[in-house]
């Protein structure tokens, strides 16, 4: 968890994208959005599915960068509003008593 929360701060995005990502986040809902991000079924442990929707957002960061054509905000932004609900989800399972 240390290293995702590390990882996770250390990404730094244009301050639009970021604030369109925690208003979509807000009704983020964890198997259809993962569906449609990760195109198949969401893996069980949030972890993984977390690593997933980082590299693919930092394959959506390049292609930003870069300028490319078949770059998508409307993807990027989706992308990072579930980084933002796993991440959330995560430290709320951290906190809760078992």
């Amino acid at each position: 968890m240390h290293d995702l929360t590390s990882l996770l701060h250390s990404l730094h995005r244009p301050r639009l994208l970021i604030r369109a990502a925690r208003i979509a986040a807000e009704d983020y809902r964890r198997d259809p959005h993962l569906a449609r991000i990760l195109r198949g079924a969401p893996p069980k442990h949030r972890g993984a599915a977390l690593l997933e929707l980082l590299e693919i957002e930092g394959l959506m960061e390049e292609r930003r960068q870069a300028r490319d054509g078949a770059y998508s905000v409307a993807r990027h932004v989706e992308t990072l509003a579930a980084v933002i609900g796993e991440a959330r989800q995560m430290a709320l399972a951290d906190v809760r008593p078992t």
